[in-house]
């Protein structure tokens, strides 16, 4: 049987154009053995220093010496998840993999527009934080994370901050910042400082409320943020740890400390679209992407922590980058159903009131 099904083969390798389709058609397992194939896998991601680390610790070291040939396509999350919804009745839609934030992902598994992830097929999930298990989120795969903390200028901040509250201190007005593409956690933040869950919008809105009397500068986008830090134009914000050290590194003059209301998780990751051209390629760079030195790379180049046990980051930088053992009692995962069932109210609020 094995002689002759290798003869059958062989006698169809020397076909070309339609003998070869043909020959595709008639043979169920040819097919099968031509999308094994396929080496090219098309990952959406954001774009940036992210997309330029994605190539520079997973797709060249890892997945290239493999034979796959991994291409970004660069655009932000909002713009990638319409295009995913637009092919979703399309036999084969035009990305393998998406990169996207856990809080992302609600619409689209209410859509039914992603697979739910094999873990046989990413062997190293077994190495996963429990925290971040995909078997309790089987549409995701984790990548990176971080906290929400509290930054501040010591020049401008006298009195070193405990927590969220502290943007609320009328003593703190005019030196606060915030961002504006980041309304979701800010609201999540707001509700915590409220005395709130993170999905508790009534004790947000009102926080939001009063913080607005402060005057907040709100700027567009995390660069921007840093820019005013860096200029000593605010002096307090919240924003993420790993972001955090990325402006240490540069010369920012700032500090962190851990908000004892909460520190609320941010999780980068990978989904792969059910109608994905390459399956084969999605996963295989979905088990590399868990591999320690590609989790050791993001923690060196970008700050972020590992989402496996088996990474070693040197102790120095885990001090920087990482939580104590009391500081990751106070981790809070984001309320996802909150995000992916009231976003659009979450959003009007934001631009019509808080804004306005």
């Amino acid at each position: 049987m094995k002689s002759t099904s290798g003869r059958y083969f062989s006698r169809r390798s020397v076909l070309t154009g339609a003998s070869a389709l043909a020959g595709a058609s008639m043979v169920g397992g040819f097919p099968q053995a031509h999308a094994q194939a396929n080496k090219r896998v098309v990952l959406a991601t954001w774009g940036g220093d992210y997309a330029e680390l994605l190539t520079k610790n997973i797709s060249k070291p890892l997945m290239t010496p493999k034979g796959w040939e991994v291409v970004n396509d660069e655009a932000g999350s909002p713009q990638r998840m319409t295009k995913v919804m637009a092919e979703r009745r399309l036999p084969r839609g035009t990305s393998d993999i998406q990169a996207l934030a856990a809080t992302d992902i609600g619409q689209l598994i209410e859509g039914d527009m992603l697979e739910k992830l094999d873990l046989s097929k990413i062997p190293n999930s077994k190495h996963v934080l429990k925290t971040f298990s995909i078997a309790d989120s089987p549409y995701f795969s984790p990548h990176i994370y971080s906290g929400k903390v509290v930054l501040y200028n010591p020049k401008l901040i006298s009195n070193p901050p405990t927590g969220l509250g502290d943007l609320w201190d009328a003593k703190n007005q005019g030196k606060v910042g915030i961002v504006d593409i980041q309304h979701n956690y800010v609201t999540m933040a707001a509700a915590l400082a409220g005395g709130g869950k993170t999905g508790d919008f009534d004790k947000a809105k009102k926080a939001l409320l009063d913080l607005k009397k402060l005057k907040p500068r709100i700027y567009p986008t995390n660069e921007a943020l840093a820019t005013a830090l860096k200029t000593e134009e605010v002096g307090l914000t919240i924003m993420w740890k790993a972001r955090a050290v990325q402006w240490q590194n540069a010369g920012t003059n700032i500090l962190t400390i851990a908000p004892k209301e909460g520190i609320i998780t941010y999780v980068s990751g990978f989904t792969v679209p059910k109608n994905a051209p390459n399956k084969d390629g999605a996963y295989a760079f979905l088990n590399e992407a868990l591999e320690p030195p590609a989790q050791q790379g993001f923690a060196v180049d970008m700050g972020y922590n590992p989402v496996v046990g088996n990474a070693t980051v040197a102790d120095d930088l885990r001090k920087r980058i990482g939580f104590t053992k009391q500081e990751e009692e106070l981790l809070v995962n984001p309320d996802l159903d909150f995000i992916t069932k009231r976003q659009a109210e979450i959003k009007d609020f934001w631009d019509k009131e808080f804004k306005a």
